[in-house]
């Protein structure tokens, strides 16, 4: 199996407390993983690391066998990254159609880009929604908006960070089935996710962190009879 992305003993502090500690780190291209942990573990911060936000103290981070630790977010995604926040990054006042071309400018053009726009709304299930101002959609559309917005121009690995946060279950539920087909399309998934039944749902590994280490990893029936695991998540307190 080919390896999509790949973290070597990756370090991180900030004012004496420490968020990574030696984190090796492997995702196998085409499949979907989720990060889990309690509050306080360092989920977010190892994930804006991968994405360039955070520089590492110390380590290393390969991108389809590139040296990416060095590289700004915007050289990451033009070499096949992208990301969607758990706050909506959309522009409220413009319409769904506008927040697309916005999103897609850049690397699309002409018929292209009418295409790629067109097969977004499809997707999504905004085609009745193209005129309406971003910003009047439900939670759950905004959020399917983003995905759009981050899958249009087809990367080969997509970072969620809580991508069902706030939804309704049948919200989640449908998001879920998005990133099936996402995943059936050929595109990575690795997901920040609170949500267990969610995770359930799409995750084939799932990696643990606890105080800034990884604490274990494996499938979802072994993580979820994992002994420390029910621990620490019971013993967590929050950030």
């Amino acid at each position: 199996m080919t390896e999509i992305l790949k973290v070597c003993k990756l370090n991180k502090s900030f004012g004496g407390v420490t968020v990574a500690r030696d984190i090796d780190f492997h995702l196998t291209q085409g499949t979907m993983h989720c990060l889990i942990g309690p509050n306080g573990a360092g989920k977010s911060s190892f994930f804006r690391m991968i994405l360039g936000e955070y520089a590492p103290d110390s380590g290393q981070i390969l991108f389809r066998g590139e040296d990416i630790t060095g590289l700004r977010p915007f050289q990451r995604i033009r070499r096949g990254m992208s990301v969607k926040f758990q706050v909506p990054g959309i522009f409220k006042e413009l319409s769904v159609r506008q927040n697309l071309e916005v999103a897609f400018q850049h690397h699309l053009h002409g018929h292209s880009l009418t295409g790629t726009i067109g097969r977004v709304l499809e997707f999504t299930n905004l085609e009745g929604e193209s005129a309406t101002p971003a910003g009047q959609l439900s939670h759950g559309q905004q959020q399917w908006l983003e995905i759009g917005m981050a899958v249009g121009v087809e990367p080969q690995l997509l970072l969620l960070d809580e991508p069902t946060a706030g939804m309704s279950p049948d919200e989640t539920r449908k998001t879920g089935d998005m990133l099936h087909e996402l995943n059936a399309r050929g595109i990575t998934i690795l997901a920040v996710e609170h949500d267990m039944a969610f995770v359930e749902q799409i995750a084939n590994s799932i990696t643990v962190l606890h105080m800034g280490a990884i604490f274990a990893e494996g499938t979802i029936a072994e993580i979820i009879e994992h002994p420390g695991v029910q621990e620490i998540y019971l013993g967590a307190a929050d950030e």
